[in-house]
Parts: structure tokens; sequence; C-alpha cells
């Protein structure tokens, strides 16, 4: 398959790289997808985003998008991870929250809060993992018991990406512990302000306050703020989960990393047999980011074209968490000891980014599914292989 942009895709992809090149500092390398520093840095992108309806330009206009299509929105965001923008919440205000609300929501949740998120008013966090339910998701355990036009939820969420600058929470819940445990769970709204949410801090090993745990005691959360049906809530998590797997984010950032390393390689020309490997291994990199490049570019074409992605958003989610994590061991090898150096060494490379890559590239491969949960789907939906 050979993909070919258009010429209107192209005068996008300029403007889009022109308004960043005068939005955002230039950087040595890419941003984190889920980066928390620097935040009133981050809402004042978000800010000039809404300003031009690019917070969310693939929604319907009604819901203040511009109703781009899957390939506009696909070079949108290519072009945002390459160049390091500030993601501000929009991996979960617009890749997961947003579109989900889209397909389950009510008419008045996506009045109520649709056109919060393109106007960047609001950010959103997710509550899905338990200190005992990650990779089986399904045995999560906080409650939601129901008292007349409310929900009573009570429990613990973890790696809550955000949740200390968060405004809203889309969170799982049991409204059902006797029904098999995929059956009995919820899709709740909370507002982060409801009395009884309390927030406390997790320091990832890279230094980053990224994650907290999220704790709910007696929280009020109304009826009207499920999605979707009772007890029905494991299918719209799905569908969310299917969007927030189905991205180009992370190839565009492997292409930053990897044109550093080349420039390095370029400058500090190694001599010998170790300059060959050096270059035959770089080559292997960019030959796989690229391949993943075409994975995402499928993607974007398939949803373009009335096809649902769903093995296809898990192979690509392997395929990219996987290599940045390759990327930035050979990184560290190559640049030895001072690829080691924290940011605020003035030694450092690039700002320290590949150590900082180095320690943040495990989680990826972890949240959003395991990889090895991915491979389940790639089996079972991908090559149609039986469950047990």
């Amino acid at each position: 398959m050979e993909f070919k942009f258009t010429a209107e895709h192209e005068a996008l992809r300029t403007e889009v790289r022109t308004f960043l090149k005068q939005s955002i500092p230039a950087g040595p390398g890419p941003a984190r997808p889920t980066s928390q520093e620097n935040w009133p840095e981050q809402m004042d992108f978000l800010r000039k985003l809404a300003a031009r309806k690019w917070v969310a330009p693939a929604w319907p206009v009604q819901y203040g998008g511009l109703g781009w299509s899957h390939i506009n929105q696909m070079i949108f965001s290519e072009e945002l991870a390459y160049a390091g923008a500030p993601d501000a919440g929009r991996v979960f205000n617009v890749g997961m929250i947003g579109p989900t609300l889209i397909v389950h929501g009510s008419e008045a949740q996506k009045r109520q809060h649709l056109p919060r998120i393109t106007s960047g008013d609001v950010v959103w966090c997710q509550g899905y993992s338990e200190p005992g339910s990650g990779s089986d998701l399904a045995s999560l355990q906080t409650r939601a018991t129901r008292d007349g036009d409310d929900y009573v939820v009570n429990g613990q969420k973890i790696w809550t990406t955000g949740a200390h600058h968060a405004d809203w929470c889309f969170l799982l819940v049991r409204t059902n512990p006797d029904a098999p445990k995929h059956k009995g769970i919820s899709f709740l709204l909370a507002d982060m302000k409801s009395p009884g949410i309390s927030v406390r801090p997790i320091v990832n090993m890279a230094g980053y306050h990224e994650f907290n745990e999220v704790f709910f005691e007696d929280v009020r959360v109304p009826v009207a703020n499920r999605v979707g049906e009772e007890n029905n809530g494991w299918y719209v998590a799905m569908t969310l989960l299917d969007f927030e797997r189905s991205n180009v984010a992370s190839i565009a950032a492997n292409q930053r990393t990897l044109e550093l390393l080349a420039g390095y390689i370029r400058e500090h020309r190694p001599g010998g047999d170790y300059r060959a490997v050096l270059r035959h291994r770089l080559a292997d990199l960019w030959t796989a980011n690229e391949t993943g490049r075409l994975l995402s570019y499928r993607t974007a074409w398939m949803q373009e074209s009335g096809l649902v992605a769903n093995y296809e958003a898990s192979v690509i989610k392997v395929f990219a968490t996987e290599l940045a994590q390759q990327i930035t061991n050979f990184g560290l090898g190559l640049l030895g000891p001072q690829g080691t150096l924290e940011p605020d060494s003035r030694h450092a490379l690039w700002d320290g980014i590949i150590e900082k890559g180095h320690l943040s590239n495990v989680s990826p491969t972890i949240y959003s599914g395991s990889s090895e949960i991915q491979r389940n789907i790639i089996a079972t939906r991908g090559l149609g292989l039986p469950r047990d």
C-alpha cells in the first residue's frame, strides 16, 4: 500500500508547522505524551489551540471542532508530537473521553462536556487502575451504590495521570458485585471538586509527578453522570481504549529522538568497525520507525474508510511503545556515561532527554493494556486464534 498526501494535506501540514514554530519554544527533543510539568505553560498553549478551534479539530462543529477528516487529524497529531508540543491533558480530553462521549454519551452529556473540552476550559483524568486491578481491570473493586438520584462511590484508584490538575474524572465502578466481573461495571463522570475525593501524589522513577492515588470516600455522583447503561460500562471502557491506542504521536516522537542520535554520530564520527555497527543499528531502528509510521497511517486510512481499527490499534500500540524503549536503550549505549546525566547537569546532552526517556518509556508498555494483553488481542481478534 502506498500512502500519498494531497496538496490540501501538505498545505495543512505546513500551516500546523508554522503555527508550532510561533507558539512553542524550540527544544532539543519531543515532549512526553502525558507530561504534567510546567502546567501554566501547557494551559497557555491549550488556549492558543482553542483560539483556532484546534483542540479537537476532527470533532463535529456543534461540539467546537472543525469536522476534519481522520487523515487531517493524523497529520495534526503527528506534527504536534514531532514538535514536542505541550499536551495539556489532550491525551485524556481529546484522545479518550471526548470520542467516547460522542459515541456513547447522552445529548445532555455531550452538550455539557464537549464544548468545555474544545474551549480548553476543563481537564480530565482517567480512573481505571486500582491497587489490585491493573492488567486484570475487570477485577476492580471500587463500589458505587445507588441512592436515589445519586451513586455513592467508595474505593481507590491508582496511577491516575494528571489527577492533581484535573477538573473531572471518568472512572469505572462496580455497581453489581454479584454479576460476573465484566457484567457488573458502570462508567461514571465525577467532578474532582466533589466532597470525599482526595489525591495523593506518586513520583515515578524518572522523578516526574504524573501519577497519583485517588481516594473516593462516600462521593456522590449523579446518576445523570453515568455513560451508557448501568452494569454495561465495560463496553464503554473498551471503546475508550480503542481510541487511546490508535495514534501516531509515539512514532513522531521516536523520529525526533532518532534524528538527534543520527546527528550525534555524524558529529563525533566514531571510527572503525564501531562506526559501522552504530550505523547499521541506527538504520534498523529508523526502518522500524518508518514501519510504525505506515501502520499508523493505515489505521487512519481505515477510520477514514469507515472501517473499525481494533486489533490494528493494538499492533501499533505494541510496536511503537516497545520501539521507543529500544531507541532510548540504543541512545544510552551510544552516549555512554553522558547519556545517564539528569537534565539539571550542565554536561547533559539535549536536556537529558535520553536518560529521562529511558526511564519514562517503561510505563507506556504497561498502561492502556500491557504488551501481553495487546498480543492476546492481536492473536484472537486479528489472527483468529482460540482463547485457550
